[in-house]
């Protein structure tokens, strides 16, 4: 009797044991699966800077108007851009900044998130270096200005002139 118990036993530690490695492996898989339907629906990748347009001509006979906007959803921060509003020509390598003070007297660590309006122009942003890309942690306190660097594509459509660019930090559960 306990021998064939002992067999039961061990057929259920390695039916158990298979059952947590694909467990693990299927944990790790999530990660470029993501990734893929990230980039397949144009959502936001925060894993990857955007890459320069192949035509990097500035088309000097247009001019959009760009709107920038900052929230800090929930977020114990004060978040805002520099200016509210430029004027840039397609193809025409921008900066801006970004204020951000952390106001609580503990650490916040928090992530941006970048959306358009109109979300069409969205496609015809390339971002070279944002503060979107990685993780923010703020000491109790600390303020410090942001960067954003990128350029517009010349194919933007001619019936966009004007559209927003927006930020919305959110608190990153347990990384403070």
């Amino acid at each position: 009797m306990t021998g064939q118990r002992t067999l039961e036993n061990n057929r259920m530690l390695t039916r158990l044991s298979i059952v947590a490695v694909a467990m693990f492996g299927f944990g790790f898989a999530l990660v470029p699966f993501y990734d893929h339907i990230c980039r397949a629906l144009g959502v936001n990748s925060m894993v990857e800077k955007g890459e320069l347009p192949a035509n990097t001509q500035v088309d000097l006979t247009r001019k959009v108007t760009i709107e920038l906007d900052a929230n800090a959803h929930g977020m114990p921060w004060r978040f805002q851009p520099t200016v509210r509003h430029l004027e840039v020509h397609p193809g025409e390598l921008v900066h801006v900044e970004y204020e951000v003070a952390n106001v609580r007297d503990t650490p916040v660590t928090g992530q941006a998130v970048v959306s358009y309006g109109p979300s069409r122009a969205g496609g015809f942003v390339r971002k070279l270096e944002c503060f979107c890309f990685t993780q923010q942690t703020l000491a109790a306190g600390e303020a410090r200005r942001m960067p954003v660097s990128f350029v517009l594509d010349a194919g933007l459509p001619a019936d966009i002139n004007t559209f927003t660019l927006s930020y919305t930090f959110f608190e990153v559960a347990g990384r403070s």
